[in-house]
């Protein structure tokens, strides 16, 4: 390609290329999947335009036509079609954004729970505490739960009994769900246990959704926390009463990240509050999401779930969108209710600059 030629390609294209990523990065999703797909596209769309003015360049009929040129890979483009000043372009207008939350300063957090660990939609850890201590999660536990009786596919609308065999025993919790008279669908039997973290629901999923019973369940759940790779995670209920349900930081990030990817465990943990008529003469019960946050306008919350018994503390782990971004915050064994939602705004509070 004649020099004058490749100099008026390298400046109509890199100008496009441009626009094209601006326009782009401004509809398009944050993440850092799409910008080296976009640029070879852009590549390879240079080196075809390139290739095709150089055939169609007048010249006289006595001038030789220079050597073609040699082929050039796709993914060099960046070094032959002016793309380093592209990529001066991505780092200048992208990157930043992306890579802001990685340059925070852990110090100026201080937080309550004992246990903690703030990651971002790429995986990075902006924040760890005694990440991999195994401590008792109580109601977390419940997460679990929902995922194992969504895997099964059972039906969602199958009517279950709350029974004498649901009673919680070994703490002796409270449930408006009253044994012998209490009835609501699977999806509904779900929600409550999710959302506002009711016992009796959970141990009556557990009981009825494999032929095998309890102990069945529980098998399934430890090894759908296997297949997710939580090395450290135990489980011998499904509540989460149960002081021997354990876990870490480090593998409840893995398992918020899974229950994202169900529709159901997304829409029942976003909720704020639900009415259930479970009773024959159909009074309603209103349950209220155990996540406080979830009711605030100022948060934007995917997946959530709260705990609390002696051993764990109070406990909460979500999925949250700051800034536009996902970012996964596991807080364990905090010392009072209301430490684990101050946690949680001030790492927000972080993100943002705003401390």
């Amino acid at each position: 390609m004649h020099p004058e030629l490749n100099k008026t390609v390298d400046m109509t294209w890199l100008s496009a290329s441009r626009f094209v990523l601006r326009f782009f990065s401004d509809r398009l999703p944050r993440h850092s999947g799409w910008i080296p797909m976009l640029k070879l596209l852009l590549g390879i769309l240079i080196l075809s335009a390139a290739s095709c003015a150089s055939n169609h360049e007048n010249r006289p009929d006595d001038v030789p036509r220079p050597a073609a040129a040699p082929v050039i890979e796709a993914q060099d483009w960046s070094q032959t079609t002016g793309g380093s000043a592209l990529d001066e372009w991505i780092a200048a207008n992208l990157r930043p954004r992306a890579s802001r939350w990685t340059r925070l300063d852990p110090s100026l957090l201080n937080l309550h729970s004992a246990s903690a660990l703030i990651v971002d939609e790429h995986g990075n850890r902006l924040y760890t505490k005694n990440v991999q201590q195994i401590k008792p999660i109580a109601s977390i536990t419940k997460l679990m739960t929902a995922m194992v009786v969504l895997d099964a596919g059972v039906p969602m609308k199958t009517p279950i009994k709350i029974v004498e065999d649901d009673r919680d025993r070994l703490r002796n919790s409270r449930s408006r769900l009253r044994i012998n008279e209490a009835t609501l669908s699977r999806g509904e039997m779900i929600a409550v246990s999710v959302m506002s973290s009711d016992n009796r629901a959970a141990h009556a999923l557990a009981r009825t959704t494999f032929r095998g019973g309890t102990p069945a369940f529980i098998a399934a759940m430890n090894r759908k926390a296997k297949s997710l790779g939580m090395s450290n995670t135990h489980f011998a209920d499904s509540s989460g009463l149960n002081g021997n349900n354990r876990s870490n930081a480090e593998d409840l990030v893995k398992l918020v990240r899974a229950a994202d990817t169900y529709p159901f465990i997304r829409a029942i943990t976003a909720k704020g509050e639900m009415t259930v008529r479970p009773f024959a003469d159909g009074s309603p019960l209103h349950y209220r999401n155990s996540n406080s946050l979830v009711r605030d306008p100022t948060w934007q919350i995917d997946v959530s779930k709260t705990g609390f018994i002696r051993e764990s503390g109070y406990c909460l782990v979500m999925q949250a969108r700051i800034d536009n971004r996902r970012v996964i915050m596991i807080f364990l064994d905090s010392p009072v209710l209301w430490a684990r939602v101050s946690d949680s705004t001030q790492v927000r509070d972080w993100l943002l600059g705003k401390n």
